[in-house]
Formats: C-alpha cells, sequence, structure tokens
C-alpha cells in the first residue's frame, strides 16, 4: 500500500506595510486675515444684504420681471370666478351699495354732502387702493416663500410687484367711477388732471406701506391676521363714508383729534380726489397745505419703507 504525503505548506507571505501620507496641513486663518483673502478673490457671503445704491440697482434691473409678475398675478385673481376680471369693478361697487345704505340711508351721514354718490363711490375706489395694496404686502414674502428660496434677487420686488398690481386694478376700475360721475352731473374738468398726481403720491405711499407689512408678516405671520381689523377701523376715521370736515364742525371734538383726523394718509389722498373729480368738493374743505402733506407722507412712507424692508433682505425665506 502506498502511503500518501501531505506537501509542506509554504511559507505565509509576510503583508506589505500601510504606508500613510503625510496629512497636509490646513493654513489657519485669523478672521480679519480670512475676509481679506475672501474680498481679494472676489468672494463674498451667500445671500449677503447689498449696500442700499446696489439694491437699488439690482431693483431696477428687473423692472421687468415686477412687471410681469405684477399682470400675472392680476390675470390670475379672478381667474377661477365666472364673471373674470369684472370682478375687479364690481367690488368696489358692491362694497360702495352697501356703505350708502348703511350710512348714507340708515344713518343719514349724506344729509350735509353734496354730491353724496360720488362722494361716496370716490371714497371708496380710493380706499379700496391702499387697503389692497397693504392686505397684499403682509403675503408678499409669505405667500411666495418657494420663489424667495429657490432664486436669488431683490425681495422688493414682490411687495413692489403686488403694489402694482393694485395700481393696475384700480386703473382698470377708474371707467366705472368715471362712468358714475357722469351720470351723477360731474363732467370732466381741467381739474380733473389733478389726480394724476394725487395718484402718483398715493401709489409711493401704498408701496412703502406695503414693504413695511410685508417684513413684519414675514418675521411675525399673525400680522396677516390682524390686518383686517386695522384696516377696518382705519377705514371709519377715513372719511370714506362721511364727511370729515362736516362731522367735526364745532368744538364737539379735541382740536388734536381733528388735527389728527386731518392729516391721516388715507384721509389726505380720498380729499385729494375728490377735490379733483366733484365739483361740489372745493378747496376749502382741504386741510391746510394738503399737497405738502400728501407729499410727505408719500416721501416718509416710500423711502422709509424701502429702507425699512431693505435692512432685512438677507432675512427672507430662512428660518
Amino acid at each position: 500500500m502506498v502511503s500518501q504525503t501531505t506537501a509542506p505548506a509554504a511559507p505565509a507571505t509576510p503583508a506589505a506595510p500601510v504606508v500613510t501620507p503625510p496629512t497636509a496641513s490646513l493654513p489657519v486663518y485669523a478672521p480679519g486675515e480670512l475676509a481679506a483673502l475672501a474680498a481679494r478673490h472676489g468672494l463674498t457671503v451667500s445671500g449677503a444684504r447689498p449696500s442700499l445704491p446696489a439694491y437699488v440697482r439690482e431693483l431696477w434691473g428687473r423692472r421687468h420681471f415686477i412687471t410681469a409678475f405684477a399682470t400675472a398675478k392680476l390675470t390670475a385673481q379672478y381667474s377661477q370666478a365666472k364673471l373674470g376680471q369684472i370682478w375687479q369693478i364690481m367690488t368696489p361697487l358692491l362694497n360702495a351699495t352697501v356703505y350708502y345704505f348703511i350710512f348714507g340711508v340708515l344713518m343719514k351721514t349724506k344729509h350735509g354732502v353734496p354730491d353724496y354718490v360720488p362722494f361716496l363711490v370716490t371714497g371708496v375706489f380710493i380706499w379700496t387702493f391702499t387697503s389692497s395694496s397693504i392686505t397684499a404686502g403682509t403675503r408678499a414674502i409669505s405667500g411666495n416663500i418657494g420663489l424667495v428660496r429657490a432664486l436669488h434677487f431683490p425681495r422688493a420686488s414682490l411687495p413692489v410687484a403686488l403694489a402694482l398690481q393694485q395700481l393696475q386694478q384700480l386703473i382698470f376700475s377708474l371707467g366705472a367711477l368715471v362712468l358714475i360721475l357722469l351720470v351723477f352731473g360731474q363732467y370732466p374738468q381741467p381739474s380733473w388732471l389733478l389726480a394724476l398726481p394725487a395718484l402718483a403720491l398715493q401709489a409711493v405711499f401704498n408701496t412703502g406701506i406695503s414693504m413695511v407689512m410685508a417684513r413684519l408678516a414675514a418675521r411675525t405671520p399673525d400680522i396677516a391676521q390682524l390686518t383686517p381689523f386695522i384696516l377696518r377701523t382705519w377705514m371709519y376715521a377715513s372719511g370714506v363714508m362721511w364727511s370729515i370736515g362736516t362731522m367735526l364742525q364745532g368744538d364737539r371734538v379735541p382740536h388734536a383729534v381733528k388735527l389728527a383726523l386731518e392729516v391721516n394718509p388715507a384721509a389726505v389722498f380720498i380729499d385729494l380726489m375728490r377735490f379733483a373729480l366733484i365739483d361740489s368738493f372745493d378747496g376749502g374743505q382741504l386741510p391746510p397745505h394738503v399737497w405738502l402733506i400728501a407729499t410727505g407722507w408719500a416721501l416718509v412712507c416710500g423711502v422709509g419703507g424701502f429702507i425699512y424692508f431693505w435692512q432685512a433682505e438677507e432675512s427672507y425665506g430662512r428660518g
């Protein structure tokens, strides 16, 4: 019998030594040196707020986007309604009808106010312009949060576009206002041209307030729920349905309250439009220096609101 012999095992091959490459040491920069290095290579912080002049230039560069966005919003606003864009006219007219029966007939505020229907309708249309701009401003950031987080653009484009949308809607609705004025004997006069600067000043004022509300609502969304109550109170104090001059005759109201009502910006812009469009609303019913007051409100709120919104530019859409 032949016996099998097992071949001796081959000696184990020693493992190759693991060579660890030397770790490259990264330079350590002081904060000031790091900032200087970034500036030297043209690097900036992502989403950093630009300077105010640069921000204005960026906003002007987006002017076509702002116009297109406003027009698209206006077109889509009543796209689900069967009457469509007719609601742009019907809404303020229905409000004016309700106010006429409640305040003009039941509360008899039309007594002592010549041409009460043109007086009321003008007040409703102009007030709606301001209130709608402010309401839209509260949704400027929160209502477009996907756009804000996805794209880089000056965020002021949104409240400016929404304010422009309300101006477009007002211009569209002015045809109905002119028709009502003609029906009640108010025919075109040279004074009607004063409506143009009055509306321009009001548009600047509305845009500034819209930007203020956009920043506040972006930080505190509950502002949007509180705004309708503030606007309703403001409307009653702005002489939309009643004449401030007629109601404040005599010494029944303290002088400080009367002065506050007269320089109320909403009342100022409403009175300027009434003065321009209604024959019986003469200069004696306007507060002193009314054009100066209107210009002051437009500049303070327009410029101040823009700067206030710009100061929080890098915070929108975060958190």
